[in-house]
């Protein structure tokens, strides 16, 4: 395949999203890493870049549809499809995280660190997932329509502050498949506990790519907006 060495991790994903799922295989953060080249990726995590190339060229696919939308639509979007996702998700996740540590606890003590987490990831990403609502996306979609100054200055100002809350969120998530060990189901789980681990393995993959598509595409668009 074509060297692709020197093209960050976020171009990598954005131009086609299958991508995603081998990046996060290799262990390789495309989303709050996204700005890292693909080299330096490998380097910092001592891959071997020649056999990262060829797992991403054995499984291309045509981009999604979502690489096409301008930033409005976009926006749209990921409310619609990773936004109702968490709202919905979180809750429930909360209270199996709960019901699981309270059944398997004596075995598994580190279930009170992944109950911790859970919790955590659910105190950070709802009012994150009100700001864009409410302030950021709105503002995005009055950038489209040609308005550039705002009640928060810049749209700049807000952008800023929800990419230092998909690093936490990022961080977060990363102490979470630490202390599941990669989501590693135990012999003796039962279908709560594999439901739990299942369902955290999933949620890590939605919001790499939801952090991912406003990151890497949502937000730089955004910006170029501000600046015409």
């Amino acid at each position: 395949m074509t060297d692709i060495s020197q093209r960050t991790l976020g171009d990598l994903v954005t131009a086609n999203p299958s991508r995603a799922r081998i990046l996060e295989r290799h262990g390789l953060d495309h989303c709050c890493g996204g700005r890292r080249t693909l080299k330096e990726a490998c380097a910092a995590a001592g891959l071997d870049e020649q056999a990262v190339q060829a797992d991403l060229g054995a499984s291309e696919v045509d981009p999604a549809d979502w690489v096409e939308l301008d930033p409005s639509a976009l926006a749209r979007h990921i409310v619609d499809t990773h936004h109702r996702y968490l709202h919905e998700e979180l809750p429930l996740l909360d209270a199996l995280a709960e019901k699981v540590l309270t059944a398997h606890e004596r075995r598994h003590p580190e279930l009170a660190g992944v109950r911790k987490l859970v919790a955590a990831i659910r105190t950070e990403v709802e009012p994150h997932l009100m700001k864009e609502e409410r302030v950021l996306f709105p503002a995005i979609d009055a950038l489209a329509r040609g308005q550039r100054e705002f009640g928060f200055g810049s749209v700049a100002n807000p952008i800023h502050m929800m990419g230092i809350e998909h690093d936490r969120a990022g961080q977060l998530l990363a102490e979470l498949r630490a202390v599941t060990y990669g989501y590693e189901i135990p012999a003796d789980a039962c279908a709560s506990y594999r439901s739990l681990y299942g369902r955290l393995a999933q949620l890590e993959a939605d919001m790499h790519e939801h952090i991912h598509k406003e990151n890497n595409v949502l937000f730089p668009a955004a910006m170029e907006l501000a600046s015409t």
